[in-house]
């Protein structure tokens, strides 16, 4: 998984939303067929690739972070969103899901579910 670094301004509102950090996850479920589960583990892994202080290095609270966690999974009624924002320690995550992922069919019965992430970090800034 990788890591992107740019600066985008987006037009949001009254404001500029400038995006500063992307990063992608991927998680599964091997046995239980949880798509939140899946999708938990898929945001975990594209946070634990992030050791940059995002909100320090633009000298912003923490609180100021806009998060955006796309989630891209086969059933997405079956994920729980409100469990996914219990993930985030700080900042003001939004959850979009959207029909993606995989469901891997197994030999004997059932599947395995895996779950996409990207997490978008962006700032309400002034335009230079």
């Amino acid at each position: 998984m990788g890591r992107l670094f740019f600066a985008t301004p987006l037009e949001r509102n009254d404001m500029t939303q400038t995006r500063v950090l992307v990063e992608f996850g991927m998680g599964t479920s091997l046995r239980r067929h949880d798509y939140t589960e899946a999708a938990k583990r898929a945001i975990k892994d594209a946070l634990w690739h992030n050791s940059v202080s995002v909100a320090e290095l633009f000298d912003f609270p923490k609180d100021a972070m806009q998060i955006r966690a796309e989630i891209g999974v086969q059933n997405p009624d079956a994920v729980d969103r409100e469990e996914l924002k219990k993930i985030f320690p700080y900042g003001q995550p939004e959850i979009h899901i959207t029909k993606g992922g995989l469901d891997i069919a197994k030999p004997d019965e059932g599947h395995t579910v895996i779950a996409n992430a990207a997490i978008i970090v962006s700032f309400d800034m002034e335009p230079v």
